[in-house]
Parts: structure tokens; C-alpha cells; sequence
């Protein structure tokens, strides 16, 4: 007899299943809410994030749907879909490693950037953040979270450094999954109004590295992911 290898399952894919399942047994019918996020996290025993992260790739397929105020409902349950989400959560990088992986390393590199900039880069920096204050509606979200990658990576080159390079755009990449651009549009990018919020971090972090000035470039980039921790707890930002 043939054994296949057992391979480690996310957090947020076992929440994720546990949805799944419920749906398929007919607790949630088609257009009925899910319990809040909330009660999911405490009766499955896991943070509100890893929840967050599940109902992500749910919404990804466009299995559920989130209605803003109001909660999490069935859209189109079928087991195709089924399958995609969790191919999703167990195929592309956690959000929250990827957040965490960020907010301990663009900071430093925010500093260094200030310290090694050059004008090309710091011209670069600035339209960047011109473009994301003009891309502040709603039904401009592709433009924007694409110019916010191209920002961050245009930090990175700012920075002058190889190595840090080859750690940190392999990271920033991971904005294209699917999961990722699901979740930031759902719980940091949610409303027009923290997309212009966010826009003017970005505004002062370019204004930073052009001052030449680390230290206040590096806070800005903590104030930037500890934002999004913040609202991915479910907290208001400060």
C-alpha cells in the first residue's frame, strides 16, 4: 500500500473548510449570512485575522460576498469553487506572513533608501505617490494597488542594496495573488477614504526619503503596516 505525503494545513484553510462544509450541509443557504467574524474566530478557536484570511479566498472565487456593514453571505456555492479557495489558501502565501514578513523589514529599508537615494530615484518615489493620490475611487482599485506595488518596489531600488533586493521583491510579488489583493481590498483598502489616507503615507515616505531624513521615513512605513494590522484585527486606525 501507497502512502502520500501529509502536508501541513493553514490555519485559514481549516477555518475555511469548516465553512465549506457547513454550507454543503445546508446551514447557509444560498444568500444566507455566515456568522460574524467574531463568533467563527471564537467557536474555531483562532484569531479574527485567520478568519479574515479564510472569508478572503471565499470571496476570491466569488463563493461569498461581502456586504460592507452588514456581513459575509453565500453568493454561489459549488464544489469547483470549493476547491479553487482552498487551493488558493494552501497554494499562495499567508497574508498575514506576508504582513508580518513586511512590516519588520520595509521600515529598515524606507531608512536606508533616505540615506541612498538619488534624485532618479527620489523623482520616481514622487510621481508614484502623485499617481496613488489620483487613484483614490473605488472603481479604481487595480490602478492603485498596482501603482502601490510599483512604489514599494521603486523603494527597494531606491535603496541601492542587492541583497536586500533579491529578499524583499520576491515579497512585494506576492501582491498578485489572488488571496492578497482579495484581502487588502476587504480590510485595508475598503473605502475611498482609507485609500486616500493610505495614499498620504505613501506621500510622506516619499517626501521622507527625498529630505533625506530615515528616521521620519521609517516611522512613516510602520504607521503604514501597523495601519493595516490595526484594521485587519478588526480595530479602528488611530
Amino acid at each position: 500500500m501507497e502512502f502520500r505525503k501529509v502536508k501541513p494545513t493553514k490555519a485559514s484553510t481549516a477555518v475555511a473548510e469548516q465553512i465549506l462544509q457547513a454550507i454543503k450541509n445546508g446551514a447557509f443557504p444560498v444568500e444566507g449570512k455566515l456568522p460574524s467574524e467574531a463568533e467563527l474566530a471564537q467557536q474555531m478557536g483562532v484569531s479574527r485575522p485567520t478568519v479574515r484570511e479564510a472569508l478572503s479566498a471565499l470571496a476570491a472565487v466569488g463563493l461569498i460576498e461581502a456586504r460592507p456593514g452588514i456581513g459575509n453571505f453565500v453568493k454561489h456555492p459549488s464544489e469547483s469553487m470549493a476547491l479553487e479557495a482552498l487551493f488558493i489558501l494552501e497554494n499562495e502565501a499567508s497574508c498575514l506572513e506576508i504582513m508580518e514578513a513586511r512590516t519588520v523589514l520595509e521600515p529598515p529599508v524606507a531608512e536606508l533608501a533616505a540615506r541612498k537615494r538619488s534624485e532618479t530615484h527620489v523623482d520616481k518615489l514622487e510621481s508614484l505617490a502623485h499617481e496613488l493620490a489620483g487613484l483614490t475611487s473605488l472603481d479604481r482599485f487595480t490602478e492603485y494597488f498596482d501603482t502601490d506595488k510599483r512604489f514599494h518596489l521603486a523603494l527597494v531600488e531606491a535603496a541601492q542594496n542587492n541583497l536586500l533586493a533579491a529578499v524583499l521583491v520576491p515579497l512585494i510579488n506576492t501582491m498578485d495573488q489572488h488571496l492578497y489583493r482579495e484581502f487588502t481590498r476587504e480590510y485595508y483598502l475598503k473605502d475611498e477614504g482609507s485609500i486616500a489616507e493610505v495614499a498620504s503615507l505613501h506621500a510622506e515616505i516619499a517626501q521622507a526619503v527625498r529630505a533625506q531624513r530615515p528616521a521620519q521615513a521609517g516611522a512613516a512605513m510602520r504607521n503604514h503596516w501597523q495601519r493595516m494590522w490595526r484594521l485587519v484585527q478588526g480595530e479602528e486606525p488611530n
